[in-house]
């Protein structure tokens, strides 16, 4: 069967999704059609194929015990000079995203791992590409906001063309999201 890579993370919703992935592609990302706009818990992790039921079962009870807490981005940031990074901050669900991909990459299941670097909630908008752009991202998305109620997370895989295709999704155990996070989406959600 052999292997395939995976990646497990949180979907940026729309309208905010595709409008990051434009705007990553109009930075000169070419990555940025291939992958969709996210918040990694997993970074890429290459499996074996038989393996992807028992992962399934996993993420299914890591999500079983989370909860819907709401997300928002605001400004940039970036890892430069340590890697090629310009991104969107994570400045609220933050702790939420930590708890969640140590769950991910528990010791005693069949996703452990360890990172290349300390885990940093982020949404990538820029990866590798001529400084000028960097800087262009990183000066051009200061002023960026968004945010929605999380209620889940997703797997993903990479295909044999490099694009980042949706396996399954995982949604939290409680429907429930907390008050604060009823107008997390611009209008479209009703307060109460």
């Amino acid at each position: 069967m052999g292997t395939v890579t995976i990646g497990v993370s949180i979907a940026v919703p729309e309208p905010h999704g595709s409008e990051l992935q434009q705007l990553r592609a109009g930075f000169g990302d070419a990555a940025a059609h291939c992958i969709p706009t996210h918040v990694t818990l997993l970074p890429p992790t290459e499996v074996a194929a038989a393996s992807l039921p028992a992962i399934e079962t996993h993420l299914a009870d890591v999500a079983g015990a989370g909860r819907p807490f709401p997300m928002r981005l605001s400004g940039t940031g970036t890892f430069r000079p340590l890697s090629p990074v310009v991104f969107v901050r994570v400045v609220e669900g933050g702790e939420a995203c930590a708890w969640l991909q140590q769950q991910v990459r528990d010791a005693s299941g069949p996703l452990a791992r360890e990172l290349q670097f300390p885990y940093h909630p982020h949404v990538t908008v820029a990866h590798g590409i001529e400084e000028a752009a960097m800087d262009r991202a990183f000066e051009e998305l200061a002023d960026y906001e968004a945010q929605w109620p999380c209620s889940g997370f997703a797997l993903y895989a990479q295909g044999a063309d490099g694009v980042w295709g949706k396996l399954r999704e995982f949604p939290f155990g409680s429907a429930v999201v907390p008050p604060q996070a009823g107008h997390a989406v611009r209008g479209s959600l009703p307060t109460r």
